[in-house]
């Protein structure tokens, strides 16, 4: 079945000398429509580009591959750019996919697009907007190629044809770029065609589509004079002489569009095609091109010379009924211009031989034809024109934005109704997730200019239109509207909150901890106030210059002990309660008391007027107190949140790359690792050092060096020059601590310890002292164990009495493991043995299988290789299990230094606890000793241990977390 816009049949134009695009397209639908016709298997896709100047010949070619497809039963979808809709946000995304979805419900349309429905709906034109906000423009794409990917497998094999792709919106030619890759993928070929010379220029990703899917553009060359002598004697006879129709040729330049109408002008006039009339072939060649038509339209009479230039205007929204409404015609001059248009060939001929209602969508001959006609409109006549269509489009209800593409076009007016269309059609825009349009028509909005009491309203919105792809642009509008004299208290509340996230997303937290603290001044209203102390609180723990952070600490314990947790507000302080608590290294109970306290009934990531920070930091929080099961919970649930609102940017980036980071913490470096890479890929794509970035960039190096890539780590840090530029925020984990521990995993321990030493001058001046949170005393105590032992010795030591009082298992016995390295080797043994006795009380495997290793070298140097072997086998296996390849190799070479071949590492379920284990972590849960488990197992107390450290493991939580685990729905232990 075959789907195609509504669009007049134009003249059958000869397909001449296009050989070699014909055997492409021709390769191209034989790969698509599998081994043979009729068969199950489907084929391969592909992108066809054609190229060239206007007139030769894309259009004629394009219908040739229509015919082609239809008769080897391909579904095609088509859509055409267009000279005056380029500014209307997914024009040709709509026009594509429509014809697929006009006829069904919205019931209908819901299943056929799923969860993707809220997200995409507005951008194909299915709803105004979606009712849970505006998704940002990547989710809108990542939608729409989700589509399209639906209907080539359900509709295959699928053609997808686009015709002058250099008049498309730039929303619609984004997402084509994007997705043109896929198609090789799929039962679908792409056609495109496009001229090179009008092509905009932030469209160049697009030029080079067909080179970078490994192809190259057919570019269309001028016909011969042999093709051209073709088109005049089917068009005049046979008996055209040679003279005339290489004038013919030269004349037209081997256009074939001009060479057709040339030889339709000369048929019309009754010439014959001989030498004799080449001065008249000369002169109705001028009338073929630019000037020349637009004296054959005024030929026509002033009533058809208005109503083509109305049709112009209205540009795809024309109609009979709509330019006799533009152009001031009645019923009975519009038809007749209509009549004299076609007979000219102005305008396009109709589809079909009946009465044409006055609503059918009127089209211009050729699209040369519409440019000449619209650029010969008066300026001052086209803008008034401009105007009243607007007008008309409004009234036929055809929506905001449709008067909108027109408003842009007219002169300020102060004109409230002007204002209105402009800042709905914004709205409309924003819900499908194309915030530049929206941008366009905000800003035009403001040149009307708007009433004194609408204008803050219009540059709040203005500002927020910027928020997601200029934050800087963001900022300056929404200080304007600070500045307005005429705000409502609600509007400015609203506005520093919007400032101060485009301020933070924009590296700049000193400020928006500043605006936020300016605003609390004049709040007057208690959960207002209560708001922006929140933010405040929020955005001066992420400034890494912040020069009294003791102060601000003490401030907030002191607010939060007053706080019940009634509200959001509430909620978000004790959220940072707990998250500073943490990072200060206060009593890990501490820190997880105030984040249940925060959790409440739940915190949303996708709340505009909150933002997505804190509920992300309540969710560290139970990951650096060892309850990573409960961290990656919360971030699956907000990730889930923000894909389901179309937030595919720095939020869903994030969401993976602290996911990831969860999963490292576990030990799981495999999965780390890959969404990790899956959240640097979306940061790549939200800018160039931002914050999103530097999270994945950090995380990722710290994964490479556990998995033992010390190169591969070296090479993303300089890639990204990671370590050549500190961040104004804060971030984890942090930048500064990382590239130490990368100098150190590279031998170059002068560059690490100076390194190390200013993250400790920084962070301890702001009392930030949890080791788990920022391990710098661990990596400085290496950094120092060749030129200072006794220091390093020293900074472990400090390191281990921090970790001691935050408290949490995976924290103390990280911090001696680091002592280990620096003790000497007669009582190395010693302390590894109780970082390892810690360990395996915590859900850190990694850190575990590191501990087991080191342990059992240091067993196997001092004389017990039996011992050591056991040690040595366990951290193979758990090195084996978390992806820690350098590691498990490590292992097994001490393993084979002992003596003892290494036993093949066991697998297991990476979440689902045994039956065995499930009832062991209920008998723990439920206060069980472990010398009273193993008697009930009738087992050693080493095997309840090794038992329970798996459970830890597994859960992703220490001891104080399995009532929570193994609790029932009423909330009680068994």
């Amino acid at each position: 079945m075959a789907y195609t816009a509504d669009r007049p049949p134009r003249r059958k134009r000869l397909l001449l000398e296009r050989e070699t695009e014909t055997a492409a397209l021709e390769a191209l639908l034989a790969d698509l429509s599998g081994p043979s016709q009729g068969a199950a298997a489907l084929g391969t896709g592909g992108l066809l580009v054609f190229a060239g100047p206007a007139g030769l010949g894309k259009t004629t070619l394009l219908g040739e591959v229509r015919r082609r497809a239809m008769a080897r039963g391909c579904t095609v979808l088509s859509a055409r750019g267009g000279e005056q809709e380029q500014g209307v946000a997914f024009q040709v995304v709509r026009h594509l996919v429509q014809p697929l979805l006009a006829t069904g419900t919205e019931a209908e349309h819901r299943e056929t697009l799923g969860n993707w429905y809220d997200i995409v709906a507005p951008a194909v034109g299915l709803v105004a907007g979606a009712a849970n906000g505006s998704p940002d423009p990547q989710g809108v794409r990542d939608g729409l190629d989700w589509i399209v990917t639906r209907f080539a497998v359900q509709r295959a094999p699928l053609v997808v044809m686009l015709d002058d792709a250099h008049w498309a919106d730039a929303e619609s030619l984004a997402w084509l770029t994007g997705f043109a890759p896929r198609v090789d993928e799929l039962p679908m070929l792409l056609v495109v065609a496009y001229r090179p010379d009008e092509l905009p220029r932030d469209a160049m990703a697009f030029g080079r589509l067909a080179e970078r899917h490994g192809s190259r553009t057919l570019d269309l060359a001028p016909l011969t004079p042999g093709a051209v002598s073709r088109i005049v004697r089917d068009t005049l006879g046979e008996d055209a002489d040679e003279a005339f129709c290489r004038e013919t040729w030269a004349v037209t330049g081997g256009n074939p569009f001009e060479a057709v109408e040339l030889a339709a002008r000369v048929a019309d006039r009754g010439l014959k095609p001989q030498a004799v009339n080449l001065p008249e072939l000369r002169e109705l060649a001028s009338a073929v091109k630019g000037g020349g038509l637009v004296e054959r339209l005024e030929r026509l009479g002033t009533s058809a010379v208005r109503f083509a230039w109305s049709v112009a205007v209205l540009g795809a929204e024309a109609s009979r009924s709509r330019a006799a409404s533009v152009g001031g015609l009645g019923e009975a001059e519009s038809a007749d211009a209509v009549v004299r248009l076609r007979e000219a060939r102005i305008l396009a001929a109709p589809t079909h031989d009946r009465l044409e209602a006055a609503d059918s969508r009127l089209e211009f001959f050729h699209p040369l034809v519409s440019t000449a006609v619209y650029r010969a409109i008066p300026a001052a006549f086209r803008v008034a024109m401009h105007g009243q269509a607007a007008a008309v489009v409004s009234q036929a209800g055809l929506g905001a934005t449709a008067a909108a593409r027109h408003l842009l076009e007219t002169h300020p007016e102060s004109d409230p109704w002007v204002v209105q269309q402009l800042s709905d059609a914004a709205r409309e825009y924003q819900r499908a997730g194309a915030p530049d349009a929206a941008r366009r028509c905000l800003a035009r909005a403001l040149r009307e200019p708007p009433a004194m009491e609408d204008r803050a309203q219009v540059l709040y919105e203005l500002g927020c239109s910027a928020l997601l792809t200029e934050p800087a642009i963001t900022v300056n509008h929404l200080r304007a509207a600070l500045d307005e004299p005429v705000l409502t208290p609600d509007l400015r509340e609203a506005i520093v909150y919007r400032l101060a996230q485009a301020l933070g997303h924009s590296d700049r937290m000193a400020e928006a901890a500043q605006t936020v603290a300016d605003a609390t001044r004049w709040a007057t209203d208690v959960r207002t106030r209560l708001h922006l102390q929140a933010e405040q609180f929020m955005w001066n723990a992420f400034r890494a210059d912040e020069q009294d952070s003791t102060a601000r600490s003490r401030k907030l314990a002191r607010l939060a002990d007053h706080l019940t947790g009634r509200g959001t507000a509430e909620r978000y302080i004790l959220g940072l309660r707990a998250w500073d608590a943490m990072v200060r290294g206060e009593p890990a109970a501490t820190a997880l008391h105030w984040a249940e306290q925060a959790l409440g009934d739940g915190l949303s990531w996708t709340d505009e007027q909150w933002g997505f920070e804190v509920p992300v930091l309540v969710a560290l929080t139970f990951m650096y107190a060892d309850r990573p099961g409960r961290a990656e919970e919360l971030f699956t649930r907000g990730i889930v949140e923000c894909q389901d609102r179309g937030w595919r940017g720095a939020h869903l980036s994030f969401g993976y790359t602290l996911l990831g980071y969860i999963r490292f913490r576990r030990g799981r470096l495999g999965s780390a690792e890959s969404m990790v890479r899956d959240g640097l890929r979306i940061a790549d794509r939200v800018g160039h050092q931002v914050p999103a970035q530097y999270f994945a960039v950090g995380i990722l190096i710290e994964i490479l060096l556990a998995r033992g890539r010390t190169e591969e780590a070296q090479e993303l840090a300089a890639s990204y020059r990671y370590g050549d530029i500190t961040p104004s925020a804060v971030v984890y984990p942090d930048a500064q601590t990382v590239h130490g521990e990368l100098l150190l995993a590279l031998g170059r321990h002068r560059e690490a310890e100076a390194q190390l030493v200013r993250v400790g001058e920084r962070l301890d001046a702001r009392g930030m002292r949890n080791p788990a949170w920022c391990p710098w005393p661990l990596h400085l105590a290496l950094a120092l164990e060749v030129t200072d032992p006794e220091r390093a010795a020293e900074v472990a030591e400090e390191g281990v009495r921090r970790a001691r009082r935050f408290g949490t298992q995976s924290a103390i016995g990280q911090a001696l493991h680091a002592l280990a390295a620096v003790t000497p080797v007669t009582r190395r043994a010693g302390v590894l043995a109780e970082a390892v006795a810690h360990l395996e009380r915590s859900p850190s495997g990694y850190d575990l299988a590191r501990a087991l290793v080191d342990h059992g070298v240091a067993l196997r140097r001092t004389g017990l290789p039996q011992h050591a072997a056991e040690q040595l086998h366990r951290g193979m296996e758990g090195a084996v299990q978390c992806g820690a390849d350098a590691l498990a190799a490590r292992a097994r070479a001490e393993l084979d230094a002992t003596g003892l071949w290494p036993l093949q590492p066991r697998t297991a379920d990476a979440d689902s606890l045994t039956v065995q284990e499930r009832t062991v972590a209920e008998w723990a849960a439920g206060g069980w000793s472990n010398a009273r488990i193993a008697e009930a197992l009738g087992a050693t107390d080493a095997v309840v241990t090794r038992l329970l450290s798996d459970i830890y493991l597994k859960a992703g939580c220490d001891h104080a977390g399995l009532p929570r685990l193994v609790a029932g729905p009423d909330g009680e232990v068994p």
